[in-house]
């Protein structure tokens, strides 16, 4: 990642980086619900990391969208640290394109990173029927692993409640940062192709001695897309991507 000698001083303005593999439908409507509920506050990169036809007009919203598109495509990892050498902002936030908003997430999450010991936060996140995602998670071990696998594993590693939480780590599908903190880490690691990317940035974040942090408060709706489940593909890279974590340290 290229290095930067300074960001924009306190303008509380976050840039937003999603990356779409031709979901160019969900991109859409997470760029509306953006500019319903959050303005001019924010700034957009949308990553195209396979061919499609996504344009948007100067006009079609009240903050800006920079598309970047690939000739080749990336890693999670890879797209995201793309867009970040774009940002200039305070914040950097990472969406998935299946991610709807219903509020405006972002006044609760950056005053949460006022403090400097924290170094990422996120929401809590919910199915399209309410119910809690399981995307504030406990460090993976062998052990919870092989639970995990023979379906055995509680179904969520922490109960929430109305107090903010300090998990192990938030699962990628949003993530906020401040921007200097993401670029101490150096980003996510790209030889994470897909999968454990966001896993091993938190621990790296705690290594560093920062927390990380997930606000109740904040709701967001995540249809998610298993696509470990359904395709060998995304299997291996999973499973490689497992191995790479346990390995790591």
């Amino acid at each position: 990642m290229q290095k930067r000698s300074r960001f924009a001083e306190k303008t509380g303005l976050v840039t937003v980086s999603i990356v779409s593999h031709g979901h160019g439908a969900m991109v859409s409507s997470l760029l509306h619900d953006l500019a319903v509920h959050c303005g001019s506050r924010i700034n957009v990169i949308v990553t195209l990391n396979i061919p499609e036809s996504f344009t948007v007009r100067d006009d079609d919203f009240p903050f800006s969208v920079r598309i970047l598109r690939n000739d080749l495509p990336n890693g999670f990892g890879a797209n995201h640290n793309a867009a970040f050498n774009e940002c200039e902002s305070d914040y950097f936030c990472i969406l998935n394109p299946d991610i709807r908003i219903e509020m405006d997430p972002f006044p609760a999450l950056v005053d949460d990173l006022a403090n400097s010991r924290v170094g990422v936060v996120a929401p809590k996140i919910v199915n399209p029927a309410g119910e809690v995602e399981d995307s504030a998670r406990r460090f993976p071990t062998i052990g919870s692993l092989v639970r995990k696998l023979f379906g055995i594993a509680a179904v969520l590693d922490y109960k929430l409640g109305q107090e903010t939480l300090s998990p192990d780590w938030v699962a990628g599908m949003f993530m906020l940062f401040r921007a200097t903190v993401f670029e101490e880490l150096h980003g996510f690691d790209d030889r994470f192709f897909l999968y454990y990317e966001d896993v091993d940035l938190c621990r790296r974040l705690r290594k560093r001695g920062y927390e990380v942090h997930l606000v109740p408060s904040v709701n967001i709706v995540h249809d998610a897309r298993r696509e470990s489940h359904r395709s060998l593909r995304h299997l291996r890279w999973h499973l490689a991507s497992v191995l790479r974590f346990l390995l790591t340290r």
